[in-house]
């Protein structure tokens, strides 16, 4: 029996520093082109690696055209969303379009601009892959050049914004004067279209400083849902709680016992900042985006 328990121990000492090792291959500056992990108590249910080059899968994203949100600078285009080499990319460039909507009269800021001067993307799954609960992990690297405003996020399937309901796994803008990256949650309020939001701002600095190599490395945001809460990591690091007691619309509705859809985009201007003085193109890299549910 003793021989048998040394056995097993090395056994699974060995397997454990197997797993260590596989865990340090992973080139944090380059994609992870090997297959998606397992995770006790969970079942993998959907992912997208990018592996096959071209415009994202039709069978799981949409993109967004035009002048869409927030008055930002950017003209959406699937034009600026690539597949290369297993990983997308989001491309911000410095582009003159002419819009399409001008009404030098109107009142809408998507139609009083004549043209952009910029061009991006935002792909999002609605319709075509949407999740009750789980585990979200996307892997990506993010450009932090002023402008940018790079998001990772999600949206309730029902109901108009905020009591849809909102998870930013990641912002990264210009928050109070500091470059920071933002985790937040949003629900709805008795007044239309304001949020109650749970945010948590970390500086950049705060990562700067463990790791100066940092906005040169991929990187894992991850959402971690239940019917009770939703812990938001970075790299395994908790940024945000916020309990589901607390995100009950004005109605009394709850936001995130529904289905959510993701959202994959980068914005430039207005939070981001300036971008006139930025090197073009500012990028935008998703490795891969997987989605775990308990079994």
């Amino acid at each position: 029996m003793l021989i048998r328990k040394r056995h097993l121990l090395v056994f699974m000492l060995s397997a454990a520093s197997c797993t260590n090792l596989e865990a340090q291959e992973i080139d944090p500056y380059n994609t992870d082109s090997g297959k998606p992990k397992d995770i006790y108590g969970y079942q993998l249910v959907w992912n997208d690696e990018f592996s096959v080059d071209g415009k994202p899968s039709p069978e799981s994203w949409k993109c967004e055209e035009g002048f869409v949100r927030n008055k930002e600078l950017q003209w959406y285009q699937l034009d600026n969303a690539k597949c290369s080499g297993g990983v997308l990319t989001i491309e911000g460039r410095r582009e003159k379009v002419s819009n399409p909507n001008y009404n030098p009269t109107s009142s809408d800021w998507k139609k009083n601009r004549q043209f952009a001067e910029y061009t991006s993307a935002s792909i999002k799954s609605v319709g075509l892959r949407e999740f009750l609960y789980g585990r979200f992990e996307i892997r990506a690297k993010i450009d932090v050049a002023k402008g940018a405003w790079p998001a990772i996020w999600t949206l309730g399937n029902s109901m108009e914004w905020p009591s849809c309901g909102e998870v930013d796994l990641l912002e990264y803008y210009i928050a109070n004067g500091v470059p920071s990256i933002l985790a937040n949650v949003a629900s709805g309020t008795n007044t239309r279209w304001n949020a109650k939001w749970n945010s948590k701002i970390t500086p950049l600095s705060h990562f700067i400083e463990k790791d100066p190599n940092w906005a040169s490395k991929f990187h894992v945001w991850r959402m971690d849902w239940t019917p009770d809460s939703i812990n938001l990591y970075l790299d395994d690091e908790l940024l945000n709680t916020t309990l589901l007691t607390n995100t009950l619309n004005a109605d009394g509705s709850q936001p995130f016992h529904q289905p959510q859809y993701i959202l994959l985009n980068l914005a430039l201007g207005e939070n981001g900042g300036d971008p006139s003085q930025s090197k073009f193109p500012i990028t935008f890299q998703v490795d891969y985006v997987r989605v775990y549910q308990k079994k």
